[in-house]
């Protein structure tokens, strides 16, 4: 048996949404900047998308800027608005939390911006945020602040963080990057208060290489192009659109809003299922942010003693997918970013990895992940 537990990484293409992209493959083909039949049934479906993720992310359609994913909404965010406001004459300066994931946390780097600091939990000090907000002034272009973490599944108080900076900094806008949280929040309600979202297929069984930002009210006027040429996507997003993607974004979306409560659901059980086997293969284990708001989905332990790069070798030959940190270019795995801004050392960094379930997740494959583990753990032993 073969047992995926490495959801938040990416998930397997839905049966359905791969059925609704198949005619945009090989049928309704056309390039839908076109004025032929061929191109207007492309831009339908186009528009149809839209339509449907506005109806999800409780936006107007207009307000829906496709993308390539998340890295890409991430980016026309945070540079777009700065770019913007560059080119506006100001000198804008641009804050994200210090646990963002390196599509937000890079760019932020970049154009010389604040990174926020957050607690033991990997919670967003407030206090740290109305600190910077209070001294930068009108400078704050925007701040991002991730909807729920890719690595602990921690859920970030986005209504407080929105209200915040809204209060203090009226000028600035909010971004979320909401791309681990779409599965299993209702960010149509958890992000009412941001003013760009971005969110990606294929974190909930749609199809890698699509995805969107939401640009509500006025935030849309304030973000410059990061691909320039034709006028696709409202001038904000050049280069021929990618309908098969599209359509597979849409669909994907209205399935994990219709199943996602059901699907939260199961999930916390057998979360709750596979630490208690952890806790029992591994004594000592502890879950990262145990104290937060996580997602039902994401088990994120540090096993004391053990190296999670060994322990994600063994089980992967055991059958297991399992993930920790970020890997360097040389494959050598680096101590997580965001567990060392919650605190912990490199070393105990190091001990920590990353089971992250999906709506298709089953307890006999929950059962089989332990087993593993145990077998693992038992094998490591001797090099404790």
């Amino acid at each position: 048996m073969t047992v995926y537990l490495d959801h938040a990484a990416s998930t397997p293409l839905r049966a359905e949404v791969r059925e609704a992209m198949e005619p945009y493959f090989s049928q309704t083909f056309a390039n839908p900047s076109g004025a032929h039949r061929g191109a207007k049934a492309a831009r339908r479906a186009i528009d149809d998308a839209r339509e449907a993720m506005a109806a999800v992310l409780s936006c107007e359609p207009s307000e829906v800027i496709f993308t390539s994913g998340g890295t890409e909404a991430d980016n026309l965010a945070v540079t777009g608005t700065a770019l913007r406001a560059v080119a506006e004459g100001g000198s804008p300066l641009v804050c994200c939390s210090a646990v963002e994931h390196p599509a937000v946390r890079e760019p932020v780097r970049f154009l010389g911006g604040l990174e926020l600091p957050v607690d033991a939990a990997g919670v967003l000090s407030l206090d740290a945020l109305a600190s910077v907000i209070g001294e930068a002034g009108d400078r704050i272009a925007l701040v991002s602040v991730m909807a729920a973490n890719n690595e602990t599944g921690v859920v970030q108080p986005l209504e407080d963080v929105a209200g915040l900076v809204h209060a203090l900094a009226p000028d600035a806008l909010v971004h979320t990057d909401a791309v681990q949280a779409f599965c299993w929040l209702d960010i149509a309600e958890r992000a009412a208060g941001a003013d760009l979202v971005s969110v990606t297929a294929h974190k909930f069984g749609g199809p890698k290489g699509s995805g969107a930002l939401v640009a509500r009210g006025g935030a849309r006027r304030r973000l410059a192009p990061l691909l320039r040429g034709g006028p696709q996507e409202r001038e904000l997003r050049a280069g021929t659109p990618n309908v098969p993607g599209i359509v597979g974004l849409a669909a994907a979306a209205e399935l994990a809003h219709r199943e996602r409560e059901a699907a939260s659901t199961r999930a916390r059980e057998l979360s709750g299922r596979l630490l208690d086997g952890i806790a029992a293969a591994v004594p000592g284990a502890r879950l990262a942010s145990a104290e937060a708001e996580r997602l039902p989905s994401i088990v994120n332990v540090g096993l004391p003693g053990l190296s999670s790069e060994e322990v994600l070798v063994l089980l992967d030959e055991l059958g297991v997918a399992a993930s920790a940190g970020s890997a360097c270019a040389s494959g050598a795995l680096e101590p997580s970013p965001v567990l060392t801004a919650m605190g912990l050392s490199p070393a105990e960094a190091r001990t920590h990895v990353r089971f992250s379930l999906g709506p298709s997740t089953t307890g006999e494959e929950i059962d089989a992940a332990v087993h593993a583990l145990a077998e693992t753990a038992a094998r490591l032993a001797p090099s404790r």
